[in-house]
């Protein structure tokens, strides 16, 4: 797992901002410094997989950040965007709840609707804070055949 910054002023405010304000307009250069933080990873990555919400949440909110900086990463690498693993349960909100809580809110939260055809899947998040997204995601993939799975977010609490 890795993130290219840590939750705190101004990036918090930036995030928060682009989740639940709608400022798409900080998706560009997020993503261009997302394709750079991808120098360090492994270079056999071959698809990108954002976060899913739930068709419910992303009703509400009217799109997925998660999808968004995916979309630019795509613009940016070519890398292909894997759209085959859903959010199969609503779940509350993370923040707020406890690292142990985090985890049972997620579980069985995520089902893969086909196999994935790629060997190395990089989950994208706007922000990891104790990974139990990442790994309830990561896990879905991983029995849907990808064989291996890296994490890129913006952020890290």
């Amino acid at each position: 797992m890795a993130a290219i910054f840590d939750y705190a002023f101004p990036i918090d405010a930036a995030l928060k901002a682009l989740k639940f304000r709608r400022r798409l307009d900080y998706v560009p250069a997020f993503a261009t410094l997302l394709a750079r933080a991808m120098r360090e990873l492994p270079d056999d990555i071959d698809a990108l997989l954002p976060v899913p919400l739930h068709w419910r949440r992303h009703l509400q909110r009217g799109y997925n950040q998660a999808v968004e900086l995916s979309r630019a990463l795509h613009s940016l690498t070519g890398l292909p965007m894997l759209c085959n693993i859903r959010r199969c349960r609503a779940t509350p909100y993370q923040s707020g709840l406890a690292a142990e809580a985090r985890s049972a809110n997620l579980r069985a939260a995520f089902a893969a609707q086909a196999t994935v055809p790629s060997r190395h899947v990089l989950i994208v998040d706007d922000v990891i804070t104790t990974g139990s997204t990442c790994r309830e995601l990561a896990n879905s993939a991983l029995a849907a055949g990808a064989k291996k799975v890296s994490v890129l977010a913006v952020a890290r609490t």
